[in-house]
């Protein structure tokens, strides 16, 4: 039985609390789980796929979206733990997220730190440590705009750039649900660009939130807002 099961992983920021949507995808020989949180939430993963009745060991694939801390952080605690799992992302985002090439986001909060005010200096600084400490992971499967992978009866990947280069979503083609990644976040009942203010390419990630809106989707799953019904 194919299935797309939508986890909520809560988390607390000082006093900001909020919640991140990691999505797997369900059928007879695979397990994937689409993004994976922040490093340090292999437990909290792991404890929401228990409440479904269901255990890390049986991820089969971890596709990352793109590379940001909060979308791939707890991918090297997963693979240690589980080695069998097979890592899937965009060509473009791959050796970012395999440590060949360094953080586009880590780059960008450096660039920024001098001329933030003093008082947000702490916070900048901060934020870089967290990304520094993003450990890397070799892809197993590098895919593109267009590919079409075999999970839950096939899942085409589309090609999502602005947020970062390398961006995707993924389309349950049965199911007609599409799953945003940072390509389109959901507030307040809209589809919006996720942070703006760190997207790289605000032009591109226009575009892509438009391909995302017109693709035909009767349902989206947005990391940062939950479930979108057309």
């Amino acid at each position: 039985m194919e299935k797309v099961i939508v986890l909520d992983l809560k988390l607390k920021f000082g006093q900001t609390e909020d919640v991140i949507h990691p999505v797997l995808l369900k059928d007879d020989r695979n397990m994937v789980l689409v993004d994976c949180g922040y490093t340090g939430f292999l437990p909290v993963i792991e404890q929401a796929m228990a409440e479904k009745n269901l255990s890390c060991s049986e991820l089969t694939h971890i596709l990352i979206t793109h590379q940001d801390h909060d979308h791939m952080g707890a991918l090297s605690e997963l693979k240690q733990k589980y080695p069998k799992i097979q890592v899937v992302a965009s060509d473009k985002e791959s050796p970012y997220i395999s440590g060949k090439f360094k953080s586009l986001r880590l780059e960008q909060a450096e660039a920024m730190q001098p001329n933030l005010p003093e008082e947000q200096k702490p916070f900048g600084l901060a934020f870089c440590n967290i990304l520094k400490n993003v450990r890397p992971v070799e892809v197993d499967l590098e895919i593109r705009d267009g590919d079409v992978l075999d999970w839950c009866g096939g899942c085409t990947i589309l090609g999502t750039p602005g947020h970062t280069p390398g961006h995707i979503a993924v389309y349950i083609n049965k199911k007609k649900v599409l799953i945003t990644g940072d390509a389109a976040a959901l507030e307040n009942g809209e589809l919006v660009i996720a942070n703006p203010q760190f997207t790289l390419d605000i032009k591109e990630a226009e575009e892509s939130l438009r391909k995302i809106i017109n693709y035909g989707a009767k349902e989206m799953i947005c990391y940062h807002g939950g479930i979108f019904i057309s």
